[in-house]
C-alpha cells in the first residue's frame, strides 16, 4: 500500500497547475446517461474516483474514449473524454461498484429519466458521517417515481416517465440537487427545486445540461427551474477548475511560507475561503491566469471558521484549515455543520504535536510553536491532505499511510508540491 513521505521545513515557491474539479467531473460524467449522443468533457482530472465512475458507467453500457494524458505525467492540462450511452444495457448499479464511491448512487436520476427504471445499491464512500439518501428518494418520489428499498438497493420505477413538480429540499444537498436536476430535464412539465444547492459544481452541471438541450434557469441560486424536454443531445463542456484543490494548495503555502501561483484557479469559486485565509496573514492576489498566494514567514494569525453550504466556507476545506491553525499564534475555533463525523483527522494531527480539543461540533485548536514529524494514517480524502499540509511544516519526517484516499481527489499531489521545493515522495508497497 502506497505511502507519502514528507520532510518538512521548506517554503514553497513556483507554479502549481490546478486540475479539473472532481466534484464537477463526476456529475458531468453521469449526465452522459441522459442522451444517446456523445458528451465530450474537457479538463477531466486523472483520479481514482473518475476511473471508478468510468467502470460504473461502462456497466450501464456507456462507451468512452480518452484524448490526452492517461497516466500521471507532468503538465497541468486534464484529459478530454468522450462518453456515449448509445443504449442502456443494464439499469442496475451493483453493490460491488457503488459501495466504493458514494457519488455513483447519482446514476439513479438519469436512469429513471431515460429508462423509467433503476436498481441502484445504497452508496459507500468516505466514512465521514451517515449522509443518508433520503433527500434523493423523497425528491424523485415527488417527480412521480415509485421507490422501495429492497435488500440494500433502491428499486425505482416511473411508468410513463417522470412528471415535473415543486420540491423544497429540507436541507441543502449538493448531491440531491445534481440528481433531481438531471432527472427533471426529461420529466413532463416544469420542475421547481427550492432550497437548492448553489455550489459552482451545480452551475457547471446546469450549463452542461443546457448545452445538451435542457431548459434550466436559476442555477447558482436557491431556486432552480427546469422545463422538461423530450430528449437531450450531445455537447462539449469544460470541467471547472477544482476550488478545493485551489484552497488546499493555498493553505499549504500559508503553512510553509513562500510564494506560489495557482495556475488556472478561479478566485470567484471560493471567495469566502480566500477571505478567511487572508485573515491568517496570507496575501491572496487574483491574476488573469490564476491566483498568487504569498506569506513572508511571519506568524499565522488564528481565525474562527464555521463550515456552511456555498457561498460559505466549504466543509471540504475544514480539515486543511485545521492543519493550518495547528501552528497559529493563538486559539481558533472550527465548527463543522455539514457532516457529523468529520473530525477524524484530529487524533492524527495530535500525533504531530497539535493541541486540539473537541466540544461537540466545534474543534478548539491551540496553536503550537512547532510540529514534529511522525507516522500518521489517512482516514478520508480531505483528512489525508490535512496531514500532508501539517507535515510540510513539521520538523523531521512525516509518513502518511493509506494514501489511496488522496488518489481519489488529488491529481499528482506529490509532484505538484515537489516542483515547488517540498521534500515529498511516494513510497510504493
Amino acid at each position: 500500500m502506497d505511502r507519502i513521505r514528507i520532510v518538512g521545513g521548506n517554503p514553497l515557491h513556483g507554479t502549481i497547475p490546478i486540475s479539473g474539479a472532481k466534484n464537477a467531473a463526476l456529475p458531468l460524467m453521469i449526465a452522459s446517461l441522459l442522451t444517446d449522443d456523445t458528451l465530450t468533457l474537457d479538463n477531466v482530472p486523472h483520479l481514482a474516483d473518475v476511473e471508478q465512475l468510468i467502470r460504473i458507467l461502462g456497466n450501464h453500457g456507456v462507451d468512452y474514449s480518452v484524448n490526452g494524458r492517461r497516466e500521471r505525467q507532468q503538465g497541468g492540462h486534464g484529459r478530454t473524454i468522450h462518453f456515449t450511452a448509445r443504449s442502456i444495457v443494464d439499469t442496475t448499479a451493483p453493490y460491488e461498484l457503488v459501495s466504493k464511491m458514494r457519488a455513483s448512487f447519482w446514476v439513479i436520476g438519469p436512469l429513471l429519466a431515460r429508462c423509467h427504471e433503476a436498481r441502484v445499491s445504497l452508496p459507500g464512500g468516505c466514512a465521514i458521517g451517515t449522509r443518508p439518501v433520503d433527500l434523493f428518494i423523497d425528491g424523485l418520489r415527488a417527480l412521480g417515481a415509485n421507490i422501495e428499498i429492497e435488500s440494500g438497493y433502491a428499486v425505482a420505477s416511473a411508468k410513463g416517465g417522470l412528471v415535473g413538480a415543486r420540491y423544497a429540499f429540507p436541507k441543502v444537498s449538493v448531491g440531491a440537487t445534481h440528481v433531481l436536476m438531471m432527472a427533471a430535464t426529461l420529466a413532463k412539465g416544469e420542475t421547481v427545486l427550492e432550497n437548492a444547492a448553489r455550489e459552482p459544481e451545480v452551475v457547471n452541471l446546469a450549463d452542461c445540461l443546457n448545452a445538451m438541450g435542457a431548459k434550466i434557469s436559476g442555477a447558482g441560486t436557491a431556486t432552480i427551474r427546469i422545463e422538461g424536454v423530450d430528449a437531450l443531445h450531445g455537447a462539449r463542456v469544460q470541467v471547472i477548475p477544482d476550488r478545493i484543490e485551489t484552497g488546499t494548495f493555498a493553505m499549504a503555502v500559508a503553512m510553509t511560507g513562500g510564494e506560489v501561483v495557482l495556475e488556472g484557479a478561479r478566485a470567484d469559486l471560493l471567495e469566502n475561503a480566500l477571505d478567511i485565509l487572508r485573515g491568517t496573514g496570507t496575501e491572496i492576489t487574483p491574476l488573469n491566469h490564476g491566483i498568487k498566494v504569498y506569506r513572508n514567514g511571519a506568524g499565522i494569525s488564528p481565525v474562527d471558521v464555521t463550515t456552511e453550504p456555498f457561498p460559505g466556507f466549504p466543509t471540504d476545506l475544514q480539515a486543511q484549515f485545521m492543519g493550518l491553525m495547528t501552528m497559529a499564534k493563538g486559539t481558533s475555533h472550527i465548527t463543522e455543520t455539514i457532516f457529523e463525523n468529520r473530525f477524524m483527522h484530529v487524533q492524527e494531527l495530535a500525533r504531530l504535536g497539535a493541541k486540539i480539543s473537541l466540544n461537540g461540533q466545534t474543534a478548539v485548536v491551540e496553536g503550537v510553536a512547532k510540529l514534529k514529524g511522525a507516522p500518521v494514517m489517512a482516514t478520508d480524502l480531505r483528512a489525508s491532505v490535512s496531514l500532508v499540509i501539517a507535515g510540510l511544516a513539521a520538523e523531521g519526517e512525516t509518513v502518511v499511510n493509506r494514501v489511496y484516499h488522496l488518489d481519489r481527489g488529488f491529481e499528482r499531489l506529490e509532484e505538484k508540491l515537489g516542483a515547488c521545493g517540498a521534500v515529498v515522495e511516494r513510497i510504493s508497497g
